[in-house]
């Protein structure tokens, strides 16, 4: 059974991959990654965030000033077009995502409701 639903698993994934909302942050994705200046401000927003994350789950206070830099950095992120529409196609992504999770899940969720 277990060997069935990583069969099914992959034909999701591969189903994925040819979803309009995967096809679509792929080519936003793709237009970052061709202006190197908006690519290199995506990619040190990601690791300073990652970075800031990691020290609250440890139970540190992150530094005064990664933060006043996150935010300077969120700000010039808001205002990069080409970033703000990768965040809008990653977020239907998510949502895609959130919806097949649902699904899913539903014969868990309809197990304790019982």
């Amino acid at each position: 059974m277990a060997d069935k639903m990583m069969d099914i698993a992959a034909q999701l994934q591969s189903e994925l991959k040819t979803s309009d909302q995967f096809t679509d942050l792929k080519a936003a994705f793709d237009a970052i990654k061709a202006d190197p200046e908006t690519f290199k401000l995506f990619t040190e927003f990601q690791k300073l965030q990652l970075q800031i994350q990691q020290q609250q789950m440890q139970g540190q206070e992150p530094a005064e000033t990664d933060i006043k830099r996150a935010q300077n950095m969120a700000n010039q992120v808001k205002e990069n077009d080409a970033i703000s529409h990768l965040m809008t196609k990653e977020k239907a992504l998510n949502d895609l995502l959130n919806d097949i999770n649902r699904v899913v899940t539903r014969p868990i969720i309809d197990l304790y409701r019982n």
